[in-house]
Order: structure tokens, then C-alpha cells, then sequence
């Protein structure tokens, strides 16, 4: 037996635990909550297959695709909190009160009563998603998705990003993947770099912005010697030509061999090449950096820290250079006892980001072109300290041309899953790692 209530995505513990005893008292299994902030269609006998599937499955917890809104199967990695399960989920009663039961569960919490069980859930049995549109439903967030990847980095929820990184934090404390501060600096490196830094621009098809960066990284006033690695992925539309145009000695251009290359393979390309400085900063081909001293400011903190990787902060800008909401983005959420382990609950670490390139170059980038920096920053905090600098490094323009403006649900779905899978493998590792130590 079942039954269906409404229960919205952050509804209090209390609530909760009654809608879960009076299932149970009424002989039901499964408790679908249905949140209401949505309009929902669920077709006929949709309910009864999602419960069957729960059931077959020994799952703890049940979702389905929408309408024209595919979902994307649970991972280990789907820790996050914002995990799109749809407006219509299934819980096994017995398995949601013994996780309940076990410690209190939800005990303090003001949002993350669903979030914290489900984490719980998943230790004992399987979160399972039925591939097919079971229901119709309309979102009330009627924001671009490219609006809505800031949300978790809003100075005006702080509180309730506190919660969910406890919750995230006891998770992984349960699974053994939880690490303590790391405070292992970068060692000393005896290989030789031409330069001390180089700023490095991944580029493809951007004439139009090119130029403005590149004079924007050789701006720079810095106390030592640099230049500009740009990686022309083989631009068509005149960007090699706007390259040639800038004379200077420290702009250096590669053109890879390689046609199939994303963000992180140019990336890998720039660490890898002989022109690569100790320090790699990062700068899109279409923002701009702050002012003057930003690469001198990063590099003489990763130095005098030894940090092996360093995040920024970075202000939303339009092609006119005025402000646009969400403004700045400084990833307050990072805590430097924390954050390597808050970053397996968030999609991102900030920017921009620098790297010691005697560490990353071991580590290497992977040859995508959305996540590879989140890899390379989950690997690095494995092991060592990351710095942070929370004001503003560089504008970040937000126009139509940008690649994660307004991604389809299909773009979405495939960056979401590549980055649960990428917390997958970490957490694996740091399974490993922890049971190694002991």
C-alpha cells in the first residue's frame, strides 16, 4: 500500500517524521511526497509503478523522469543538495524510519530534513530513477538555468548553506570519506620554469573578446617575470588574426595538434608546454582581469603559502562591463577547515583559479570542457591546501555568447552527471585514502 502527501523540498523534520508514522500506522509502505510548489499531472497508475519499482529494487528512495524533463540516475557523488529529483519522490516507510530512528536523524535542522534522510537512505539501499515521464509538471522557477548555478553561492542564504554543508559533512563522515584540514603545503620543486607565471586563455571562436583579455593579462604589474599562454582550439572566425595583431614577446599562441580537444585538453596543453610558467592563472577568453595587480597579488600569496591551487573571486558583468546580478561571486561557502570537503556538496570551486604547475602537471586536466577545473581542484584538495582570496580578481561577462548563458535541460542533465561521477571517484579515493592511513 501507498499513499501521497505534499511535502515541500525544505519541510521541517516534525513534519516529516509524522507523514512517515502515519503511513506506517496505516500499513503503507511507501510514502510518495509531492511538493507543491509545482503544478502536477501524475498520469494514471504512475504512483503504482514508481512504488512497484521500489519495492523490486530494495530502494529507499524512488524518483521518475517528467515530461519532456529526463532526470539523471543517482550516484554515490549525488551529494549535493540541489540533486534534481522532481516534484514527486517515493520513500520506503520502513526504511525511512529506521534510518530516522537510528540517531535522531534531522534532530536541529531547519531545511534539510529530506536531504539528510536521503544521504541516509542511500547507505542501506539503492535511490532509484524510473527512465520514463510518469507525470507532467511545471516548474515555479521560471529563471534561465544559467541564473539559477549561482543560488548556492547567495551571501542571503547563508544559514541554510551552513546546514547543508553539516548535513554533507556528516555524510561523508559516515562513509569514511571525510578528511580533516589539510594543511600540506606544495614542496619545493627543483624543476627550472622559463617564467614564474603564466596567464593561460583556452580559446575557440571569440574575435570578438580575444584581444581585450589578452591586453588585460599583458596589463599585468608584476615584480617578475610572465607572459600569455593562449590556446587557439583551432578558431574560424578570425580570432588567430586578432592574435597576430598583439605585439608583444610575451604573448605566446599554441595551436594544437589535436582537433577534439575541450577546455581542460587546451588546459593540459598550456601545463604541459615549455613556455608554462611555475604558477598558471587562469583568464576566459572573454572576461578581463580586476585591474593591474591581480597576477602579482595571486602568485605572491601561492608562494609565500605554498599553496598547490588558489581561488578567486570574480564579478558578473554584462558586454558594457555593468554589474548584473549575481554580482560578486566570492564562494564564502569555502572555509579553509572544510571547504575540501564542502566542495563534494557544491558544483564548483570559484574563480579564477591558479595552480602550482609543479603539482597539476602530475595530476593532469581532463579533456572536457565543463568540470575539468572541479577535477583537478576535488584532486588537489585530496592532498593539499587550497587558498582562497574573497575579493573580486577579475569581470565576468554574462552575454548570449557565454556557453553555460542558458544550457538546454539535455546540456544540463550531461555537466551534472559528469560531475556526480567525479565525486564518485573522489570519494571512492577518499575511502581508500582514509582506510589506507589507518
Amino acid at each position: 500500500m501507498s499513499r501521497a502527501v505534499e511535502f515541500p523540498r525544505d519541510g521541517s523534520p516534525a513534519a516529516l517524521h509524522r507523514a512517515l508514522a502515519d503511513a506506517a500506522a496505516a500499513g503503507d509502505d511507501v510514502l510518495f511526497l509531492v511538493d507543491p510548489a509545482f503544478e502536477v499531472d501524475i498520469h494514471a497508475s504512475a504512483l503504482e509503478r514508481m512504488a512497484g519499482v521500489l519495492r523490486e529494487w530494495g530502494a529507499g528512495l524512488v524518483f521518475a523522469d517528467g515530461v519532456d524533463c529526463p532526470r539523471i540516475d543517482y550516484q554515490a557523488g549525488s551529494i549535493r543538495d540541489d540533486f534534481d529529483f522532481g516534484p514527486v519522490i517515493g520513500l520506503s516507510v520502513p526504511g525511512s524510519l529506521a534510518a530516522i530512528d537510528s540517531d535522531g536523524s534531522g534532530d536541529g535542522l531547519r531545511w534539510g530534513a529530506l536531504y539528510d534522510l536521503r544521504l541516509r537512505l542511500s547507505l542501506d539501499h539503492p535511490i532509484v530513477r524510473v527512465p520514463e515521464p510518469l507525470y507532467a509538471a511545471r516548474d515555479p522557477d521560471t529563471r534561465a538555468s544559467g541564473q539559477k548555478i549561482f543560488d548556492y553561492v547567495d551571501a542571503s542564504a547563508a544559514d541554510y548553506q551552513s546546514e547543508m554543508e553539516a548535513i554533507a559533512t556528516a555524510h561523508l563522515s559516515r562513509i569514511g570519506a571525510f578528511l580533516p584540514e589539510r594543511t600540506q603545503r606544495a614542496p619545493e620543486t627543483g624543476r627550472r620554469f622559463p617564467v614564474t607565471a603564466s596567464v593561460v586563455i583556452p580559446v575557440r571562436n571569440r574575435a570578438g573578446t580575444i584581444r581585450d583579455a589578452v591586453q588585460s593579462a599583458l596589463g599585468q604589474d608584476a615584480g617578475f617575470d610572465f607572459n600569455v599562454l593562449v590556446v587557439d582550439n583551432h578558431s574560424t572566425d578570425g580570432t588567430g588574426s586578432a592574435l597576430a595583431a598583439v605585439r608583444d614577446a610575451r604573448l605566446v599562441v599554441k595551436v594544437p595538434r589535436r582537433t577534439d580537444l575541450g577546455i581542460g585538453g587546451c588546459w593540459q596543453e598550456a601545463i604541459v608546454a615549455p613556455e608554462c610558467g611555475r604558477y598558471a592563472l587562469q583568464l576566459d577568453s572573454d572576461d578581463l582581469f580586476a585591474g593591474p595587480g591581480v597576477l602579482s597579488r595571486v602568485v605572491d600569496r601561492m608562494a609565500s603559502e605554498r599553496y598547490a591551487m588558489l581561488v578567486g573571486a570574480y564579478t558578473t558583468v554584462d558586454f558594457d562591463l555593468r554589474t548584473v546580478p549575481p554580482g560578486l561571486v566570492d564562494h564564502r561557502e569555502w572555509t579553509a577547515g572544510n571547504g575540501h570537503n564542502n566542495a563534494l556538496r557544491v558544483n564548483g570551486l570559484g574563480a579564477p583559479r591558479a595552480f602550482d604547475v609543479s603539482i597539476v602537471g602530475a595530476i593532469g586536466f581532463p579533456n572536457v570542457s565543463y568540470g575539468e577545473d572541479y577535477a583537478v581542484g576535488l584532486r588537489v584538495g585530496r592532498e593539499y591546501a587550497i587558498g582562497r582570496i574573497y575579493e573580486s580578481l577579475y569581470l565576468c561577462r554574462r552575454w548570449e555568447g557565454n556557453t553555460d548563458s542558458a544550457p538546454s535541460r539535455e546540456t544540463v542533465n550531461r555537466f551534472n552527471g559528469y560531475k556526480d561521477w567525479l565525486r564518485t571517484a573522489e570519494i571512492r579515493a577518499r575511502i581508500a585514502m582514509n582506510r589506507g592511513s589507518r
